[in-house]
């Protein structure tokens, strides 16, 4: 900007609202000098720096701020790309420069019309049915085009590198005769710390501020925290007692974060795509508070987009962290977690169900689409990124081969108890709550033929099963669920009640998989505080609830259970 008079130009422009230069860009040149006359006056230099230019001249000028200098903006990049340290870049811009609405407050959504397109389209050198050429409007040639773009270097190969896929060993479930499943992931990540297993070696783990509380504490203290420079564990120096063993290095393999769930999500998308960034493949591990997973949708979603791989762990979940109250109860998460694409959700309730869906994430993690194995539907042979719903809560573990469970764990289902031929009611869950689904079908036996328990480790990929299999009968191509084909054998008129700690509806659409009438029950409030068994008789997720639905939903059948008021 010229000096004489550009002083007090500049000046102006930094005091004017901003919703008023927006107004005057919208109106164009003749309200820019009408505006600057009556505020600047007749100031010599600056009215002459004014009056040298045509309205157009003028609004050109006055829009043109330093966000639309690309000669500004590479040099600003290029400097801080001398030095390492954080910088932020604050474009001042016009919303939809150069365009007929640029500055109008209604132009996010707004349509040009024919006319404004027609001069639009000349403005910018683009000839009537030439739109789609590649060089058009440029002045040069399409071979041109072709060589400048080869010789630049954002376009230079490879712009997306690759790294081979890193073995995943069998992992084994904690043997515990009870334990969480959030105490099981904990003891699970220690095991593979304690080893040395290349896998072990490519798992990043971050938290915001929820390291030790989400069982991340084992695997920290053998694996260490990540810093770019030695750090002393300051609490042992001081002679202070902790388990915790905090020392950083650029070994570390955990990196902690403040209360920041939207940084965490950043993280996990970051260090997702180290394999396509880098050429070098990064296994993160994120773990939050359930509750909290809803902090950072945003990055969650945009990082599921870009293809990121991680394994996100919300714990502890649902009404049943109790004592902690409302404001740590998570309800939709079972829902974000079937509906977000790109993200295979499960929320076991056993430790070896655990142990075999974490193995299968790893691996699952790593699929490119290309050497995946055979799959029903798109997502599941082309691998994502993984969602674990655990709990704090510890269960009495059932004794069993992992083989024996493991299909049916990864599908999304399985039968605990198979139901007979005859069977009237069908109970299916979902995680934590297990224990309620098992002693109402127990207490349903005694009265009820054939009762069936039907364990639901994850919804999401029952549902998404479900969802391909229609797609695919509907284009002519047979193809049946996993979620069909164990609903099969049950008889039409029987009845399925669904719980989990969570929204009802995350189970409640299996109904409609056969036609069968469905009782969903699940947690559709927050805000209480008590035992677990307290929220649970409050919500109507426990024992006995079950077995009032079955009976209200059953009338004229007689219901010979015992135990229940």
């Amino acid at each position: 900007m010229p000096s004489r008079g550009g002083d007090r130009l500049r000046a102006w422009i930094d005091a004017c609202p901003n919703q008023l230069y927006s107004a005057l860009t919208f109106q164009g040149g003749a309200a820019w000098r009408k505006r600057l006359t009556d505020e600047i006056g007749n100031q010599g230099a600056i009215s002459a720096l004014i009056e040298r230019r045509t309205d157009d001249e003028l609004s050109r000028l006055m829009a043109n701020l330093g966000g639309h200098c690309l000669d500004t903006t590479t040099r600003a990049f290029q400097a801080a790309a001398e030095h390492d340290r954080p910088t932020v870049f604050l474009a001042y811009t016009i919303k939809g420069w150069g365009m007929p609405l640029a500055g109008h407050k209604d132009n996010h959504a707004g349509l040009m019309t024919l006319a404004q397109m027609k001069g639009f389209r000349a403005a910018m050198g683009i000839r009537e049915g030439y739109e789609w050429d590649r060089a058009e409007g440029l002045g040069i040639s399409e071979s041109d085009l072709d060589a400048i773009l080869t010789r630049i270097p954002f376009n230079a190969p490879p712009r997306r590198y690759s790294a081979p896929a890193v073995p995943v060993p069998a992992l084994a479930a904690p043997e515990d005769a009870e334990i969480s499943t959030q105490a099981a992931f904990g003891k699970i990540l220690d095991a593979l710390a304690k080893g040395d297993s290349p896998l072990a070696d490519r798992i990043v783990t971050t938290s915001p501020d929820v390291t030790v509380s989400t069982n991340l504490g084992p695997w920290v203290n053998r694996r260490g925290l990540f810093a770019a420079t030695a750090v002393a564990d300051t609490f042992r120096e001081e002679n202070i007692a902790s388990v915790q063993k905090w020392s950083f290095s650029p070994k570390g393999q955990h990196l902690e974060l403040g209360i920041a769930e939207m940084n965490l999500m950043l993280m996990l998308a970051a260090a997702g795509l180290s394999h396509e960034l880098f050429g070098q493949r990064l296994l993160p591990i994120g773990t939050v508070y359930d509750p909290f997973v809803v902090r950072g949708l945003d990055a969650l979603n945009y990082a599921c987009y870009q293809d990121a791989r991680f394994l996100l762990v919300g714990t502890p979940s649902g009404v049943t962290l109790a004592p902690e109250g409302g404001a740590h109860q998570s309800i939709g998460t079972p829902l974000i977690g079937m509906a977000q694409d790109g993200l295979a959700s499960f929320e076991p309730a056993f430790a070896d169900e655990l142990a075999c869906i974490m193995e299968w994430a790893f691996a699952y993690m790593q699929r490119d689409g290309k050497t995946a194995e055979s799959a029903d539907w798109q997502r599941e042979a082309g691998g994502g990124s993984v969602y674990l719903r655990l709990s704090t809560r510890a269960l009495e573990q059932p004794r069993r081969p992992l083989d024996s469970i493991r299909a049916g764990v990864i599908d999304g289902a399985y039968w605990l108890r198979p139901p007979g031929p005859d069977a009237e009611v069908i109970v299916a869950y979902q995680g934590t709550v297990a224990t309620e689904a098992i002693a109402a079908a127990a207490s349903l036996a005694e009265g009820r033929r054939d009762i069936g328990i039907l364990a639901v480790t994850s919804a999401d990929r029952l549902n998404a099963g479900w969802q391909a299999a229609q797609t695919a009968r509907i284009n002519g191509r047979e193809m049946q669920s996993h979620i069909e084909r164990l609903l099969s054998p049950v008889p039409r008129d029987a009845l399925i009640v669904t719980v989990i700690d969570g929204h009802p509806a995350t189970l409640s659409w299996l109904g409609s998989v056969h036609g069968h009438k469905v009782a969903g029950l699940g947690v559709e409030h927050f805000g209480q505080t008590g035992t677990v068994a307290d929220l649970y008789r409050h919500f109507g997720i426990d024992r006995n609830s079950i077995l009032r639905v079955v009976a209200g939903l059953t009338k004229g059948r007689p219901l010979r259970a015992v135990g229940w008021e």
